[in-house]
């Protein structure tokens, strides 16, 4: 199956009131583990890059890997830019086979972030390509935090109104209290929750959920039976993901959970099996440990079975 771009994916998620995962890969084995996991579950999928993974894998690689693979996955699959902050990557994007970027000015002060948002956009929209853009900042809620502080890390759901307005993103990523890598919360999981339903009638758009690993604390443990030392590290409940998922989160991100799934695996194989040099049987095992975690998050997000 072609490639498909994610206003197709998630205007479908948006009204029928599930997710679509975005599953950042950086090589083979990941990509592998996140296509084979949709066939199977005959659901949607969202193949994720950064600007770091195109650096380390090559980006006619990644193109051409995840084209080879769409063709012979017949479930709904687009190819798309996470986190995009250089424009000269992004624009190679767009002329280059992505269906999707995401334009992250989110670090800007909200004029200038409209303004690069919407040039994006007008890049994008003569090629075809959707564009997913943010606002807010992605940082956790700590405890004993002030309502002003609070406030001033979340997407306010007026300014998102006027944000898409202005510049015609198709969907937008938000901040709710989530924050990348392994240590989303110091202490009790706060989120704004209701904060979702707030910006999805305010904007009417798909809305974005980045951070959302769950950091299972058994994948944890195992990881740290076999020499990792992670510390504490602390993820968002499968509970919170379902309650925003119904509130209008149409497309949620994962890779931390991806990732220590397959460090995990690696340090056992590597531990149990010392002798063993064939990187095959190595690396299978991790690839299937990442396809388990997708298998599970389709699942979790009511994407499983949405494919005839």
């Amino acid at each position: 199956m072609a490639l498909v771009t994610n206003r197709e994916l998630l205007g479908k998620a948006f009204e029928e009131g599930y997710a679509v995962g975005a599953f950042n890969v950086n090589n083979m084995e990941f990509l592998q583990a996140i296509t084979s996991a949709a066939r199977e579950e005959k659901s949607p999928v969202i193949i994720a890059v950064s600007e770091g993974a195109i650096k380390y894998a090559g980006f006619e690689l990644v193109v051409t890997m995840t084209r080879t693979l769409a063709q012979d996955v017949s479930v709904p699959m687009s190819l798309h830019l996470d986190h995009g902050k250089d424009i000269s990557v992004i624009k190679q994007c767009i002329e280059g086979g992505f269906t999707s970027v995401m334009i992250d000015a989110s670090d800007k002060e909200f004029g200038e972030n409209v303004r690069i948002t919407k040039s994006v956009v007008e890049l994008a929209r003569p090629r075809g390509v959707s564009v997913e853009a943010e606002l807010g900042r992605l940082a956790g809620i700590e405890e004993g935090i002030s309502v002003t502080e609070r406030d001033a890390l979340l997407t306010d759901p007026s300014e998102a109104a006027g944000f898409v307005k202005q510049t015609g993103v198709d969907s937008l990523a938000v901040s709710i209290g989530t924050s990348h890598g392994a240590y989303k919360f110091k202490g009790e999981t706060i989120l704004a929750i209701d904060r979702v339903r707030e910006i999805r009638d305010s904007t009417g758009i798909p809305l974005v959920l980045h951070g959302a690993s769950g950091v299972s604390q058994e994948t944890v443990s195992k990881a740290a039976r076999f020499g990792a030392t992670l510390g504490k590290p602390s993820g968002v409940p499968d509970e919170s993901i379902r309650q925003a998922i119904g509130l209008g989160i149409a497309k949620v991100n994962i890779d931390t959970d991806m990732r220590l799934a397959f460090m995990a695996s690696l340090r056992e194989t590597l531990a149990e099996k010392a002798s063993e040099f064939d990187p095959r049987k190595i690396l299978g095992p991790a690839r299937e440990a990442v396809k388990a975690v997708v298998t599970g998050k389709m699942r979790l997000f009511g994407s499983s079975g949405r494919v005839a």
